[in-house]
């Protein structure tokens, strides 16, 4: 399809360039998640809990998402299943063409590697780690050298506004400034998604704001789609789009416009 529109293009006389934004915009509107008519039930015994019931939608590439609502709502259960940390009891999430749902263990391991970055509200850094260490580990374990895993782990923590502070163990930070140590390691393989469970949910509102900015930041200079997961109303002023989410299934959505955030 590209060789043809370069075609195209070079016999009609349109640049390349002009081709290059087009094709940009075209990518920005495509959808890089569906999911669809996802459903999660957890067994107790003889007791079932149905934490997801028949959810279904898209996520633009590049789009910043928040999913909000009340604790026990299936927010979790939903980030969990998007990013292959469980499977859902029926149907399924497509990503960029593929049904992860049904992929094998050994490929589900390179997509949670490779694909998608995380983080969480108590930030799960590893506590004997610097910094600088912490964010370089998934790169570690992809493979990338050390030289340049150093490299991206420097660029990433100065993205985020800590080159003064890569030296420094999980102890010595601020929740604010752990979190953000989060967000860069969540960037460290170059991943095409993060997803983010009540990441402002231990913090102040302070630095919630400045958490989020950073979020915003970053998700477009990485050109990362954003999905969070949050009952923090604040959140929904950084967002694109806003899913209310409610005993396992999606009660309505809000385009959010630019003036208000």
């Amino acid at each position: 399809m590209l060789l043809i529109l370069l075609g195209v293009a070079y016999d009609v006389g349109i640049t390349t360039e002009y081709l290059s934004n087009l094709l940009e915009v075209l990518v920005s509107t495509m959808d890089i998640i569906r999911v669809v008519d996802v459903h999660k039930i957890y067994r107790l015994g003889s007791i079932e809990i149905h934490a997801l019931r028949g959810v279904s939608f898209s996520v633009r590439r590049g789009e910043f998402l928040c999913i909000m609502g009340p604790s026990g709502s299936g927010k979790t259960t939903l980030l969990n299943i998007i990013g292959a940390l469980d499977r859902p009891s029926k149907g399924s999430v497509i990503v960029d063409g593929r049904d992860i749902t049904k992929l094998g263990e050994r490929e589900l391991t390179e997509f949670r590697l490779r694909k998608v970055g995380f983080v969480f509200q108590f930030y799960n850094l590893i506590p004997v780690l610097t910094a600088l260490e912490n964010v370089e580990l998934p790169m570690a374990l992809a493979g990338i050298p050390r030289r340049e895993r150093r490299e991206r782990a420097r660029y990433l923590l100065r993205l985020v506004g800590l080159e003064d502070r890569m030296d420094h163990r999980p102890d010595e930070l601020s929740g604010g400034e752990q979190q953000r140590v989060a967000i860069a390691r969540a960037l460290a393989n170059s991943p095409s998604i993060i997803l983010a469970d009540e990441p402002t949910g231990d913090l102040d509102s302070e630095t919630s704001m400045r958490v989020l900015k950073v979020f915003r930041g970053v998700s477009k200079e990485e050109k990362v789609t954003l999905i969070v997961a949050t009952h923090d109303p604040l959140v929904t002023g950084y967002a694109d789009r806003i899913l209310y989410l409610r005993d396992g299934k999606i009660q309505g959505e809000k385009l959010v416009e630019r003036g208000e955030q």
